[in-house]
């Protein structure tokens, strides 16, 4: 992969101690960028800096940040200007799912998903956006497939994601001659802790993937595509065949994508839903 692209350039990533947040900012350390990491867990994202650049001091900043609160955001932003100088790409990663029907659903759970998914893409680009319209750079959003077709048992989550990308889409189009790049990213199924930590009708933790996850796109995989898509300044990326097949058909044949969709998740092991 070509160096000279990422090299010194600043990138935040939220959500980066586990998942594709991490293996972005391993891959992007890797290519000599200096790295702003955000996620709740601070003594996490200290141990992962030392373990993934060999200068931790000068190139890579951890912030303790929690999305879903503005002020924890614009602190991100602000440390990453004090740092380093300017932004030159956002990675809006951070982000939790759901299982469970909507009949079922305590509203909190949607609230939860917007505030962390949602806002917490709007609030880190909004801070963020004077300094990419100043490097011309990039704001990247990481949604989903379900951010294009509703995925059943994850209303909470599918609203988020189609959130993001009409944010993110309007957001392209009001900065068409400012130079400023947006993408849309949205990887399949992917093998990640978002499953695991996905909240159920109550709002707790679901605790186990009932997904295998060997058989999935790995994260690492997955920020391959991401750098390559912010190399050549994408404005949407989709990944895996069942990826573009699902956003397709759901164009051309809604009704039949929503059978086919309702027919695919229900096959889960525990799926909430009765054939």
């Amino acid at each position: 992969m070509d160096n000279s692209y990422f090299k010194d350039k600043v990138i935040i990533i939220t959500g980066a101690s586990s998942g594709i947040g991490l293996a972005s900012a391993k891959l992007f350390a890797s290519l000599g960028a200096r790295l702003s990491l955000a996620a709740r867990s601070i003594d996490r994202l200290e141990s992962l800096a030392r373990e993934i650049s060999p200068d931790p001091e000068s190139m890579v900043l951890c912030v303790k940040t929690d999305v879903s609160v503005e002020e924890d955001c614009r602190n991100l932003i602000e440390k990453t200007v004090a740092k380093f100088g300017g932004i030159d790409i956002l990675v809006n990663n951070a982000g939790i799912s759901m299982r469970a029907l909507f009949r079922d659903l305590d509203l909190s759970v949607i609230r939860s998903l917007m505030d962390v998914n949602f806002w917490g893409t709007v609030y880190c680009t909004k801070y963020a956006l004077p300094y990419l319209l100043y490097s011309k750079g990039s704001v990247v959003g990481v949604i989903s497939i379900a951010g294009y077709a509703g995925l059943p048992g994850r209303t909470g989550y599918s609203s988020s994601k189609y959130a993001i990308r009409g944010f993110l889409d309007t957001l392209r189009i009001e900065h068409l001659y400012d130079g400023l790049h947006v993408m849309v990213f949205a990887p399949g199924f992917t093998a990640s802790n978002v499953r695991n930590a996905a909240l159920t009708a109550d709002g707790s933790r679901q605790g186990e993937t009932p997904r295998d996850e060997g058989k999935m796109m790995t994260a690492e995989r997955c920020a391959e595509y991401l750098a390559k898509g912010l190399r050549k300044r994408k404005s949407e990326m989709i990944l895996t065949p069942v990826g573009k097949a699902t956003v397709l058909l759901h164009n051309i044949f809604p009704r039949l994508t929503d059978r086919l969709e309702f027919s695919y998740m229900a096959k889960e092991p525990g799926s909430p839903f009765h054939k």
